[in-house]
């Protein structure tokens, strides 16, 4: 990992995340080898599937709606979106496809057409013209109930294996990641609002739905994070820290995408850390353990013409300046972490929005209001 001083990870808001080390994408190339993978609608909304208590009636209730894709290089896993035909799995499963497979768990085929793609989130779209006895959209769940602890089940087509289920926990939430996406100054745009699993998600996985255990869809699986890899295949082995994007922001995006073919972000256009050592807290001369300290304001954007003021004067951490506002609510929500805030941001906000970011500044507590941008 890159560090830029001691314990401190730079992070842009909206726009940078260039020292986190990214999960490995779950999307399988297809090798000789390999098995054959058998308007704006809003997301379906039915009531939550009447379980048994088994993991057997939950997975037969929703196999139908969960499908292996195919393209000509790689394969994944997806789901059915909306009564219209529409599936979505991830960006990186489909890229540089125009045109996928699509196979039902009926033994069902049929070629879809990718109608839209985002790759800073890794989501994308596609539209399969399929009779509408194949057609069976998912329970759309709101992933903002998860618990750290909570059983969730995946379903996906890991190396191949179509209609696999695995079950495991939510980890970790909130966690934001590196997307494919290039940004100025050497770095990344970041993908926030992740949900961490140790369910067992491999290869194949990626774009297939994790559910909680009413059947409904909390994220899509979409990496894994492993030092651990094939030695034949070079594909990444599971180490049970894997990576799934929230339904949440999955409903926010694919509407969009599905109208216009493509997203626009949020942008505040700061430089943050995810995190603090309480060494730099000491060196900034901070009050608090707490809150998203500003190390950088990109000039001329929106947290710069608000007034944001990032730090100026060296401290005795390398690298590190004292003297920046330290973010402890954004519109009234305490902010704890720099994750936490972009997470937010993200999922809960436009371009051309209008927020306010509460601010300590030489302990003196500032409410800025800022008008985001769209992410260049």
């Amino acid at each position: 990992m890159k560090r830029i001083f001691p314990a401190i990870i730079i992070l842009t808001l909206a726009m940078l995340s260039c020292q986190l080390p990214g999960g490995t994408p779950l999307s399988t190339p297809v090798t000789d080898t390999e098995q054959p993978t058998v308007a704006s609608p809003e997301p379906v909304t039915v009531n939550p599937i009447p379980l048994d208590g088994s993991l057997t009636s939950l997975y037969q209730q929703v196999i139908p709606g969960v499908v292996s894709i195919r393209t000509g290089t790689a394969q994944g896993s997806g789901f059915v979106f909306d009564n219209e035909g529409h599936i979505i799995t991830n960006q990186h499963v489909v890229e540089g496809a125009s045109t996928v497979e699509v196979a039902f768990s009926s033994g069902f085929k049929a070629y879809g057409t990718v109608v839209g793609s985002d790759a800073d989130a890794d989501i994308a779209v596609i539209k399969v013209d399929a009779p509408e006895e194949e057609v069976h959209p998912l329970v759309i769940g709101d992933s903002d109930t998860l618990q750290v602890g909570q059983p969730v089940v995946a379903i996906g087509n890991p190396f191949g294996l179509s209609g696999t289920m695995t079950m495991g926990i939510v980890s970790g939430l909130g966690r934001t990641q590196p997307s494919s996406q290039a940004a100025g100054g050497g770095g990344f745009f970041s993908n926030a609002d992740i949900i961490q699993t140790d369910a067992a998600i491999n290869p194949g996985n990626s774009g297939g739905p994790l559910f909680n255990l009413n059947g409904e869809v909390m994220g899509i699986n979409q990496s894994i994070r492993t030092n651990d890899f094939n030695e034949v295949t070079g594909n990444a082995v599971n180490s049970g820290v894997g990576f799934t994007v929230s339904i949440n922001l999955v409903k926010k995006i694919a509407p969009v995408l599905i109208r216009d073919g493509k997203y626009s972000y949020p942008y505040l256009g700061i430089t943050s850390s995810s995190e603090l050592s309480l060494d730099a807290i000491e060196a900034l001369g901070l009050t608090t353990y707490t809150g998203a300290y500003v190390l950088d304001v990109t000039t001329g954007g929106p947290a710069d013409l608000a007034g944001i003021k990032a730090g100026e004067t060296p401290s005795r951490v390398q690298g590190l300046n004292a003297g920046g506002d330290l973010i402890i609510a954004f519109d009234g929500r305490t902010v704890t972490t720099f994750d936490e805030l972009l997470s937010y941001l993200i999922t809960s906000k436009s371009p051309g929005d209008t927020v306010i970011l509460t601010v300590l500044r030489a302990d003196q507590q500032i409410d800025i209001t800022v008008t985001l941008g769209k992410r260049p």
